[in-house]
């Protein structure tokens, strides 16, 4: 099969607005330091306005997966949805200006372009305050032969599945996967997305998904385990490739027989957990669509989420990997 690109994206398109404040901060908007609340287009506008200095970029998981991979010298495409509004106008420029092929166009209609405001505190912790608009329009009739092409790897995100047509568009965008030969990867996103959708997920790891990308918590839910341990005994169960992080104990890969246990890198100082995983899974993903053994795939993830963590923001910046040895 010739593939068109390497890695396809498909997720929930979110601008993230990044800024560093305190804990009265967040004590004066009443969010608990370290959550993800959801909020409405109102809410969303009075905190911004009573944020300081703001940096905008193209984000949400899968996409960041993307705009990372490509920082790496790969080749992405993706798919979401954004308004036609300035926002929508951000995203789709930030993400073409890093060679990735965008296969939807912005709406002229409906809900304005997602946001999530990343309110950074001075210990690295990130708080965020989402509004996702027009991304949950993302539907069954985006996701087409054309607009999927033949890529070597398919990332869906696991939020997909809190969209109104979530679990039918990602079953159609597998079944035009397998059709083509990609091979197709899923992000758990998190532990209470994956308690959500558990039988949606297991039905989808067992029939299609070739890859999972997750932490352990998800992973935890994903089989119903109540320590790691015993998440790893249950993978015996499957046949998938799991990539699994676990914060400072470093990364697991599980593909069979084979185990590798891939250790953190101590960091002085962490300025910003916002991305990690997403930047591992940009890393380890890059390494495995160019055939590297999966120890150096799990090393080149480290690599990169060791990166993003010491820095503002969840982008894995071009010429990353002319550090790496």
């Amino acid at each position: 099969m010739d593939h068109s690109v390497q890695l396809l994206g498909i997720s929930n398109a979110i601008v993230d607005i990044l800024a560093h404040v305190d804990a009265d901060f967040l004590e004066q908007i009443g969010a608990v330091p370290g959550s993800m609340t959801l909020v409405d287009m109102d809410r969303a506008r009075e905190i911004y306005s009573q944020m300081g200095p703001a940096t905008e970029m193209s984000g949400g998981s899968v996409a960041n997966t993307v705009a990372g991979f490509a920082n790496l010298g790969g080749s992405g495409a993706y798919i979401g949805r954004v308004k036609a509004d300035q926002l929508g106008g951000i995203f789709n420029h930030d993400m073409r200006s890093l060679g990735i092929d965008v296969r939807l166009d912005a709406a002229r209609d409906g809900a304005p372009t997602a946001r999530s405001l990343i309110l950074i505190t001075a210990d690295g912790q990130r708080t965020m305050q989402t509004y996702l608009g027009a991304c949950t329009e993302l539907g069954v009739a985006d996701i087409t032969p054309e607009s999927v092409g033949t890529p070597k790897a398919m990332l869906i995100e696991g939020y997909v599945w809190d969209l109104p047509e979530g679990p039918d568009l990602t079953a159609k965008a597998i079944k035009i996967a397998k059709q083509n030969g990609t091979t197709v990867a899923l992000s758990l996103s998190d532990s209470f997305c994956v308690e959500r959708h558990r039988d949606s997920f297991e039905h989808a790891v067992r029939n299609g998904v070739d890859i999972v990308v997750a932490d352990e918590d998800e992973v935890n839910a994903l089989v119903g385990a109540e320590s790691f341990d015993d998440a790893l005994e249950a993978l015996d169960d499957y046949d998938n490739l799991f990539a699994m992080t676990r914060s400072d104990k470093g990364s697991v890969i599980v593909h069979g027989d084979e185990k590798i246990v891939q250790p953190a890198t101590p960091v002085d100082e962490v300025v910003d957990t916002t991305g990690a995983g997403d930047a591992y899974t940009a890393g380890f993903l890059y390494g495995w669509v160019n055939d590297m053994p999966l120890a150096e795939c799990a090393k080149i993830g480290t690599f990169c989420g060791t990166t993003v963590i010491q820095q503002l923001g969840a982008r894995i910046e071009p010429g990353l990997l002319d550090h790496y040895s």
